[in-house]
């Protein structure tokens, strides 16, 4: 060793953040594993049911969330970069506006919406472009949807123009 040289001593701190994640994703992998359970009561004519799926994504979210709780004792998760809120909040904007206008205005224009607030939070904020881009595309995907898959999705004024 050289002179003046000592080794580290400074001990790491467990990453509070990512001990949180790991809480979140076993409560996560509990929520499934609980549910579940209740859907192995169904009886099927092989081993594998409708709960065997649901089975295999909650280990592997426990996996996961043991995984991040030893990362996160290591103290070893890069420097994190300062939270930006403001895209944050034009994408959860977009998701409570399209919620509050599926019914009254329909698929189309709610999504439509959708696409433009999350583009704005991406750094796109030309809104009087991005709207009538977001509820073309969305148009779109609204006729192959009900028009050739036959599912049903919400019906606005713009909807019933074309069905």
């Amino acid at each position: 060793m050289s002179k003046g040289h000592t080794p580290s001593t400074e001990t790491r701190r467990p990453d509070r953040a990512a001990l949180v994640i790991a809480a979140f994703l076993a409560g996560f992998a509990g929520l499934i594993f609980w549910d579940t359970s209740r859907l192995a009561k169904i009886a099927s004519y092989s081993g594998i049911g409708p709960g065997t799926v649901p089975f295999v994504i909650a280990c592997g979210l426990l996996f996961l969330a043991a995984w991040t709780v030893f990362e996160a004792l290591r103290g070893d998760f890069p420097a994190r970069e300062r939270q930006e809120f403001g895209p944050v909040f034009w994408i959860v904007g977009g998701l409570a506006l399209q919620m509050l206008l599926l019914k009254p205005l329909g698929f189309s224009i709610a999504t439509g919406l959708l696409f433009a607030m999350a583009a704005a939070g991406f750094g796109k904020r030309k809104l009087w472009f991005t709207i009538p881009i977001g509820i073309a595309i969305c148009l779109g995907v609204w006729l192959i949807f009900a028009g050739l898959l036959q599912l049903s999705l919400p019906a606005g004024p713009l909807e019933h123009l074309f069905w």
